[in-house]
């Protein structure tokens, strides 16, 4: 109930973003989750980005819900669930005036996030420096500081390449062959083998590149261009994995609770409504 008083939006909801989503929204938070019009999760048996295109998916007993305007907000995190809306520019944020804002898109640079965005700011990966265009980041390359929150300076640099798993690497990720739209030939969860018809682009084939579970796989609704990263193969096996949130996800999501939880801005929210009828609102009252 503390931190119901702290509202959080977090821009993007793939599986990094979703794992920051499930620890702020188990502590507490009041969460709002931003996305495009065709979002371009990966995977999306653990992304809430997926919402966008079902309605409504859950993750781990936590529920996404689509929705249209900023008043159907309350009534949806009031049920207990997560509200995502389609807000590429990020109208809402101005709008909405969250405690935090936490730019979890992943895209490897800053798309436009700033500290004036919110009283906490909170950049995930490379592409933000602590203390210039946002508060705090956090690590997001796997190793040993992996999640740990930085108040100064940036993430290590992006590499161009995943983690290793079982010794593959690049080649854990499909890629489109060509500009199109991807036809499924296989479902995430599905045990492939080397070789097996997993999606064509554009009448283009994708294969899989070794044996493992297709862990990943872009809605087909999406245009993508080529190169565009559209599917993950896990090597490991567990069609588990793909139903569940990653340990980096978790990870993550941690380092961002611990950087809302440490941040000065948030006692001064707290000394600000302590009592439960100061409480702000939200969406604030027009």
């Amino acid at each position: 109930m503390l931190f119901s008083r702290v509202p959080v939006i977090v821009r993007g909801g793939g599986d990094l973003a979703s794992g920051v989503v499930y620890r702020l929204v188990k502590a507490g938070f009041p969460v709002l989750v931003i996305e495009l019009e065709r979002p371009l999760a990966i995977r999306r048996a653990v992304a809430l980005a997926a919402a966008v295109f079902e309605g409504q998916v859950a993750v781990e007993g936590l529920t996404a819900r689509r929705v249209a305007h900023l008043d159907e907000i309350a009534q949806v995190q009031a049920a207990g669930e997560v509200p995502v809306l389609v807000d590429p520019d990020g109208a809402s944020i101005g709008a909405l005036r969250p405690a935090v804002v936490v730019d979890a898109r992943l895209a490897k640079r800053n798309l436009g996030t700033a500290q004036t965005d919110a009283p906490l700011v909170i950049g995930l990966g490379p592409g933000f420096t602590a203390g210039v265009d946002c508060h705090a980041v956090i690590e997001t390359n796997r190793g040993h500081f992996l999640g740990r929150v930085l108040w100064q300076g940036s993430a290590q640099p992006d590499t161009g390449s995943p983690g290793s798993v079982q010794g593959h690497a690049l080649d854990r990720v499909l890629r489109a062959p060509c500009a199109g739209t991807v036809t499924p030939l296989a479902a995430i969860g599905d045990t492939v083998r080397a070789g097996d018809m997993l999606a064509t682009v554009g009448g283009q084939e994708v294969r899989a590149p070794f044996d493992g579970v297709l862990r990943g796989l872009i809605h087909p609704s999406v245009s993508v261009r080529a190169g565009l990263k559209i599917g993950d193969v896990d090597p490991r096996g567990e069609r588990e994995h793909c139903f569940t949130v990653s340990e980096k996800a978790l990870a993550i999501g941690g380092g961002v609770l611990e950087a809302i939880l440490s941040a000065p801005q948030l006692a001064l929210l707290l000394r600000e409504t302590d009592s439960p009828d100061d409480s702000p609102d939200w969406p604030p009252a027009k």
